[in-house]
């Protein structure tokens, strides 16, 4: 058995957190309903609940590979699915491969899945049964869809600060965090929507769950309008970014037209000091004079140039160029 973390709630609301093959063997016999939340199965794990479980072989194979869409696949006394939440670590997701029967509940998450948490105290705090199996597996789906609105509410912050700052002071920082924010998105948009679709079909046929009754369904429409509210909020931020990098961009080039005219304005000044100088600094001999007198210097040498650079001054302001 390999050395990961485990948990395994009884019908008596215990909890265990060791599992081997004799005690899921005795819990069958007595017909003891149970979940089983094992972090990071190794392959030996999963082939030993398949052999005891009696897991289809496409769904042992299916579970020991991660990285898949949200799905749902019916083996007739049990079913295996697929479905993703929010974890605190670099690509914001865990995902967790269920076997869920009316005698167990089978949790494989590959990463840490803090949703799970919470499920598990609140059983402990009952002290009592669990609830039934499809209730349980909605608690538990239910916890994982509910832990993306603190993530997205985070990222409501993180998009509100590089609005401002994209007025304040946008830099290559800037641009590059709202690349990052967009990628996140959408990898986050690629396992809610098929996750979304997946509870659509649930909310109307119900059926494929095993130990499924009338009164459960309201349960699994509650999960389906949790995931239309997460996908609409993340396609809201996905225009939000879309809409600050427009911004940004349209921020970084008037900035940039803004240097381009004082430049301008600038060349346009020295543009004709530079015609009058080069023109009377031609070498010809009937152009070429000694003025020997200061007031002419300033007058007519340095005066005229002020005059010029005055002029044009004036014409700039009365254009609203400056």
């Amino acid at each position: 058995m390999a050395d990961h973390t485990s948990h395994l709630l009884n019908a008596d609301g215990s909890v265990d957190h060791t599992f081997d093959r004799a005690g899921i063997e005795r819990r069958l016999k007595a017909g003891m309903f149970f979940w089983l939340d094992v972090h990071r199965p190794a392959e030996d794990d999963i082939a030993m609940l398949a052999d005891m479980l009696g897991f289809h072989p496409l769904a042992a194979e299916d579970a020991v590979h991660f990285g898949q869409r949200p799905k749902l696949d019916d083996y007739d006394d049990n079913v295996f699915l697929v479905a993703y939440g929010s974890a605190p670590d670099e690509d914001g997701l865990v995902e967790v491969h269920f076997f869920a029967s009316e005698k167990f509940l089978i949790t494989l998450p590959q990463d840490e899945c803090p949703a799970f948490t919470e499920v598990r105290r609140r059983h402990e705090r009952k002290a009592g049964e669990l609830d039934r199996p499809a209730v349980l597996l909605y608690r538990a789906l239910d916890a994982m869809s509910d832990s993306f609105f603190p993530l997205l509410a985070d990222l409501d912050d993180r998009i509100d600060d590089l609005e401002d700052r994209t007025f304040t002071s946008p830099d290559n920082a800037v641009l590059g965090e709202i690349f990052a924010l967009k990628r996140f998105l959408v990898g986050l948009r690629k396992v809610v929507t098929p996750q979304r679709d997946m509870f659509a079909t649930l909310a109307t046929d119900p059926s494929q769950l095993p130990g499924i009754t009338d009164d459960d369904e309201r349960y699994f429409r509650d999960v389906y309008d949790h995931l239309i509210r997460i996908s609409d909020l993340i396609d809201s931020y996905r225009d939000l970014l879309s809409s600050a990098m427009d911004v940004y961009l349209s921020t970084v080039s008037n900035r940039l037209n803004e240097v381009m005219k004082q430049l301008t304005v600038i060349a346009t000044i020295f543009l004709p000091l530079g015609f009058v100088v080069g023109f009377f600094g031609q070498n010809f001999a009937y152009m070429v004079r000694n003025i020997a007198s200061p007031e002419w210097f300033w007058i007519g040498g340095v005066g005229s140039q002020l005059a010029v650079v005055a002029g044009l001054l004036v014409m700039f302001r009365r254009r609203s160029w400056i």
